[in-house]
């Protein structure tokens, strides 16, 4: 299963490593970078796709650096006496530069020099990692003193959904080409998902973001998601793993027991039986060609019955019928066969829940999910094959984003150009370069619906920890951040 960020080696602090070699670990493939076209004779039409200069004005003026500490901050940027000034510091970084030059275990002390570093280096990807117990910059110096470890403590729980892992049931694309055909698999992987996160683990602050090419991320950031062991991330990964797909078997998932569990239930009720029907079915045209509905007819367990289907569309081949009726008519049969009262194995019954399960449930890169030194792409990076801005995505929303309007860094640079900004209730006076453009929108989103929330919970628990430790003096304290 190609893995976007399989980057949990270890290298020495501000060594450059040639990562040609890795780049299908990391999830970049060998798409040619689009080309760039010759500037036209307007001023303010810029070349489309990616550009190492237009990455620095990027950085320069429009990338959300405020945003990103404060996040990854966790409260712990206040005054208040319960807050860790190393907390930031022990939080790492990874830069790939130009020429695929590789650099882990970078750290900075505050915004600032987070900022002032990425200006300099102009990384083309900024990948982030866990925190740790010590400055990963300094983990040398502290593996020498003594038998102390330099081991991650804190990291998010992040899931990566990755469109190649669909390219054995989706034919409108394949590798890393997407398009609104195929992108309501990613919109499944994020309703399923993210309503699972929330009802069946109560996490609240979950961030959705866009991988800027072919699938999402997402990040799980409650204390107690940041604080799972390496063994508790598999458990949760593994309550997801329902595609088990082998290239020695037709069987696609495995859905045990006489009944679903709850979670596989309210997904097929409420997402995955609708979409298939309403998006993937007619998308994908799964039953218009005879290649795409045998391999649904071969996982059905009773030969007889999918030979009785093939024959009957064999027939219905000189049919005046049109695609598109065949497409759903077919699909109709085929339920009602198996669903009808004569098939009384339990099997057979279930088989249309698992042809549905087999071309919607969400299938994850495991390996992101499991361990906590693994690396994820930033938020608000700018992917480099297809210059679009890794945005985040509302989860109550998801239905409405198209991946392939998301801003690009060359839209954006005309945008700035323009100067014109969006009206968001700033004042001119405190207006950022970002709300000049259609990054806006998104940064917006990521303070509205995730960071805001998340500070506001993370400086309760700060408070709450620390009152609870002077409880044993009799004494409160309600001090100001």
């Amino acid at each position: 299963m190609p893995m976007e960020d399989d980057l949990h080696q270890e290298e020495s602090p501000g060594s450059e490593i040639s990562c040609e070699d890795d780049q299908d670990n990391r999830g970049e493939d060998n798409m040619q970078i689009d080309s760039l076209e010759k500037p036209q004779n307007e001023a303010s039409i810029l070349p489309q796709g990616f550009n190492a200069e237009y990455l620095r004005v990027y950085y320069a003026k429009l990338f959300p650096y405020a945003e990103i500490f404060k996040w990854l901050s966790y409260g712990h940027d206040g005054k208040h006496p319960a807050c860790d000034s190393s907390y930031f510091g022990r939080k790492e970084f990874s830069f790939t530069l130009e020429h695929d030059i590789y650099i882990r275990f970078q750290s900075f002390q505050d915004a600032q020099d987070m900022e002032k570093s990425i200006k300099e280096k102009c990384p083309y990807k900024i990948d982030i990692g866990a925190v740790y117990n010590v400055d990963p910059a300094k983990r040398h110096a502290y593996a020498q003193v003594g038998d102390k470890v330099f081991t991650p403590v804190e990291r998010e729980l992040v899931f990566d959904i990755d469109m190649t892992d669909y390219d054995d049931i989706r034919y409108c694309c394949s590798g890393a080409d997407v398009c609104l055909d195929c992108w309501p698999l990613m919109t499944i992987a994020i309703k399923v998902i993210d309503t699972a996160l929330r009802e069946d683990f109560g996490f609240k602050h979950i961030l959705w973001v866009y991988s800027g090419r072919r699938g999402v991320h997402c990040w799980v950031c409650d204390g107690r998601a940041r604080r799972l062991t390496n063994e508790q991330r598999g458990s949760i990964a593994e309550y997801f793993r329902v595609y088990k797909g082998s290239e020695h078997s037709n069987k696609m998932v495995s859905l045990s027991g006489p009944v679903l569990h709850p979670s596989l239930t309210r997904a097929y009720a409420d997402v995955l039986r609708v979409f298939f029907e309403e998006k993937v079915l007619p998308n994908q045209k799964l039953f218009v060609y005879e290649d795409r509905y045998q391999k649904i007819l071969d996982l059905i367990p009773d030969d007889s019955i999918a030979s009785q289907l093939r024959e009957r569309w064999r027939d219905n081949k000189r049919s005046s019928a049109s695609k598109e009726d065949n497409n759903i008519g077919r699909w109709k049969q085929l339920r009602q066969l198996l669903e009808s009262g004569k098939q009384k194995s339990q099997g057979l019954r279930r088989c249309v829940e698992e042809i549905v399960f087999s071309y919607t449930y969400p299938r994850l890169d495991m390996e992101v999910s499991k361990h906590m030194n693994h690396l994820l792409k930033s938020p608000f990076c700018i992917h480099p094959k297809t210059g679009r801005v890794c945005v985040p995505i509302d989860p109550h929303d998801c239905d409405s984003f198209d991946p392939t309007s998301v801003p690009t860094l060359s839209q954006l640079l005309q945008e700035l150009n323009r100067g014109k900004s969006l009206d968001f209730g700033s004042s001119d006076l405190d207006i950022k370069e970002w709300e000049k453009t259609s990054l806006a929108k998104s940064v917006h989103l990521f303070r509205s619906t995730f960071l805001q929330p998340l500070i506001k919970s993370c400086k309760t628990d700060l408070e709450d920890a620390y009152n609870a430790k002077l409880q044993e003096s009799g004494v409160r304290h309600s001090l100001n951040w």
